[in-house]
């Protein structure tokens, strides 16, 4: 890229001349080689058996049975943040055993009495708290797996994990397990038994890909049992060890768990003029396993209100915001579908258009299946379809998905997906909404990823199809990225044709909003997006680790005249006590195609605009009982300027309470009728853990710049493992007139995970 690869360059070279290399660093005893070791000697050299035992395993987190004291050991784990180089302050150690219905992990974390845990809160993942984990690969190709954690006072967390490596785990996957944690003086123990039953995994392998995880907050250190380079995220499937089975696993019998639910709820809609009402309802969802690797998933009249609420953001940009999924139906093995494009940006699948009209209310779903996993060791499949009902003006839909992931060449993947939605109209709607009547998408992706993982690359074809739509309607892609311990860079290339449409996907930045004539106007663009990213880690002092990264993001028109530009310069100061300082130099340069207002005066005209902007933020030490974060932005803005203050501050009663306020505060200020605005977000939160199954959580949202203020109050009991009890109490209000209500709702539900 003309804008980005030069800095790229100049960040290279310094990574080429600065600092010291691997050889000129001091290795710890028993762990230079370790460090050294080519990928295809990892599983060589990192080995674990695990042998089926006839004695019965109480899950209460004493390690107490015999064969605590036999089973191998996997130790001596090596640091993963805040660097590579050195050995763990405090040492760990996990064990593996199994009989017919368990896989069974135990751990020995050595360590004071003194926790650090933020919450008792389900899938409260790994950050900032003290907690072990295991990652397990049962197809052992380094593609797709499995995680499971527990902190220190028994919360747990477990997620699926795809190829997709670079994205943070969401943590939104759940499964029924157990686990159990207890406290001595000088350590602390965990217990978990993971039923075959939750795992998709090939019964005739007798090695598994296998990983450990520790983190210890009092030092900030994250420690893996295999050597996770750096640069990698500390659960990347390419680094496992191997895990060898005394015999082939058993073969999960009878695996089938059905979900009921019944809700009842009290509501009204003073906006729409709907008195107060109750209702009630009732559905189940199934899981069904055919085989070790393959499960069908079945809904009927399923229940998709939220009892989570999204969190809502300031959007300052011209393009509508992605949200994602929380359903559980559609979570399982869901990169099958989703990872298509650029997941969150422009994707053909995004299973959130999936049970809502064309404005975004929810209409009902009568029913749907999902067939998803392995139909062969390196072929994963994906199949569904869903019906909806009629609701309003909006006709009944039939959306259905077919998806096939294969993999070659060790860990790269060759996919190929059509969906469909077809739309039941009537032939007056057919007649006002032609192209509602049905949409198409197929296309295939070449995702190459070194055995390292440290070369990718992708080739990607995406081809819509609309009634009467025969011409400008691709989407293609195509990149490459190299991910080193210091260097980084990342080149990406789309076309997007004006007539890609994506019925059941999200494409951000397509719909233009013409605010002179209030109405939106679709124009395809060409983009190219550079990252380059440099590294340092300090041998001594206070600081962990230095990051400078440039970042160009370039828009073409359709016809490749230019459109905008999005240049920045970023730097991150990381400290050992958790503390971070972020500084951002942005430019932007726009050819506004359409007229737009920011502040509801008159429109921007449209023509060229550069403006350049700064960003800071500060977060304070994670560990403290009381901490928070400050940050702000300012500096031009189209014609005008902007003003943001930023912030929160969270206090903690570990592991109890959390009470936390986060609130945005911004002026955009612009010439003449142009005008000016305030956009005031505040969001505090009240979280109180009594116990790991019982839990009370307050939510307020007031945002001016949607008109809403958002009270969300939910009491949850987990009276059985995936078992819940739910009273949510949801509010809205305007914001302007002020405190004016629109809605509210007290719902109750109950859901029971059956195992048959």
């Amino acid at each position: 890229m003309r804008i980005g690869l030069i800095p790229a360059l100049i960040i290279f070279a310094l990574a080429l001349t600065s600092g010291p290399t691997w050889a000129q660093l001091r290795n710890p005893a028993g762990h230079s080689l370790a460090r050294t070791l080519s990928i295809e000697k990892y599983q060589d050299n990192f080995k674990i058996g695990i042998n089926r035992i006839t004695e019965t395993i109480t899950v209460d987190g004493e390690l107490n049975e015999a064969v605590w004291k036999t089973a191998d050991k996997a130790s001596d784990f090596f640091m993963k943040y805040p660097n590579d180089k050195e050995d763990p302050y405090r040492q760990t150690v996990a064990q593996v055993a199994y009989d017919d219905h368990f896989v069974y992990v135990g751990f020995t974390c050595y360590d004071t009495t003194q926790t650090i845990i933020q919450s008792l809160k389900r899938d409260v993942g790994h950050i900032d708290n003290d907690g072990v984990g295991i990652v397990l690969d049962p197809m052992n190709l380094h593609t797709t797996g499995f995680i499971f954690l527990v902190n220190a006072f028994n919360a747990q967390s477990d997620e699926q994990i795809s190829l997709n490596q670079d994205n943070e785990i969401q943590w939104n996957w759940n499964s029924k397990w157990f686990s159990a944690t207890k406290r001595y003086p000088d350590h602390w123990t965990a217990e978990m038994a993971i039923p075959f039953k939750s795992l998709r995994y090939p019964s005739d392998h007798k090695l598994w890909g296998i990983n450990f995880i520790r983190v210890d907050m009092k030092k900030n250190q994250y420690s893996v049992w295999t050597h996770v380079p750096v640069n990698f995220r500390i659960y990347n499937l390419g680094y496992t060890g191997a895990l060898l089975w005394d015999s082939l696993p058993p073969v999960a019998k009878s695996n089938m768990v059905v979900i009921p639910y019944v809700t009842g709820s009290a509501e009204q809609d003073k906006e729409n003029n709907v008195k107060l009402g109750f209702k009630g309802n009732a559905g189940v969802d199934a899981k069904l396993a055919l085989n070790s690797r393959l499960n069908l998933d079945l809904t009927l009249n399923p229940d998709f209100s939220q009892v989570e609420v999204d969190q809502q953001v300031t959007n300052l940009t011209r393009f509508n915001l992605f949200f994602p999924e929380k359903r559980n139906f559609f979570l399982e093995n869901s990169d099958i579908f989703s990872e298509y494009g650029i997941p969150s940006f422009m994707t053909p699948f995004y299973s959130r258009r999936i049970g809502v009209d064309n404005d975004g209310n929810r209409v009902p779903i009568i029913g749907g299946a999902r067939l998803t996993g392995g139909v062969t060791p390196t072929t994963r499949v994906g199949l569904m379809d869903i019906q909806t009902a009629a609701h309003g003006d909006f006709a009944a839909q039939n959306y259905s998905a077919l998806s096939v992931n294969q993999n070659v060449f060790g860990r790269s993947v060759v996919k190929g997906y059509f969906f469909n939605r077809q739309g039941f109209q009537s032939e007056s709607q057919k007649a006002s909404d032609p192209l509602g009547a049905w949409g198409r998408n197929a296309g295939g992706t070449f995702d190459y990823i070194s055995r390292t993982g440290k070369w990718n690359g992708w080739a990607a074809y995406h081809q819509s199809f609309k009634p009467g739509i025969h011409t400008d309607d691709k989407f293609l892609e195509g990149g490459f990225g190299y991910t080193g311990s210091r260097f980084s860079n990342m080149v990406d290339v789309v076309h997007m044709g004006t007539n890609y449409y994506t019925d059941m996907g999200f494409v951000q930045r397509i719909g233009n909003y013409d605010a002179a004539r209030d109405t939106t106007i679709r124009v395809g663009f060409n983009h190219i997006f550079d990252n380059a990213t440099m590294k340092w880690f300090p041998k001594n002092g206070p600081v962990s680790r230095h990051t400078l990264s440039v970042e160009s993001y370039t828009v073409f028109n359709p016809d490749w005249t230019f459109n905008e530009s999005n240049n920045v310069l970023k730097y991150r100061l990381e400290m050992k006590n958790t503390v971070m300082f972020d500084m951002s130099v942005m430019n932007d340069q726009v050819n506004l195609l359409y007229p737009i207002s920011f502040t509801g005066g008159k429109p921007l005209p449209a023509t060229h605009y550069g403006y350049t902007y700064a960003t800071v933020d500060f977060f304070t030490d994670s560990r403290k009982a009381v901490g928070g974060t400050i940050g702000g932005n300012f500096g031009s803005f189209y014609n005008g300027t902007i003003r943001s203050v930023k912030g929160g501050l969270i206090i903690r009663s570990r592991p109890h309470v959390n009470i936390g306020i986060m609130g945005e505060y911004d002026i955009l200020s612009f010439p003449g009728d142009y005008g000016t605005t305030e956009l005031l977000l505040i969001s505090p939160k009240v979280e109180i853990n009594f116990t790991t199954t019982l839990s009370w959580t307050t939510f307020l949202q007031y945002n001016t710049q949607s008109n809403n203020f958002n009270i969300n109050s939910r009491f949850q009991y987990r009276f059985r493992p995936m078992s819940d009890i739910y009273l949510v109490y949801t509010d809205n209000y305007f914001t302007d007139p002020l405190l004016k209500n629109k809605n509210r709702s007290l719902v109750f539900k109950m859901n029971y995970w059956l195992n048959l």
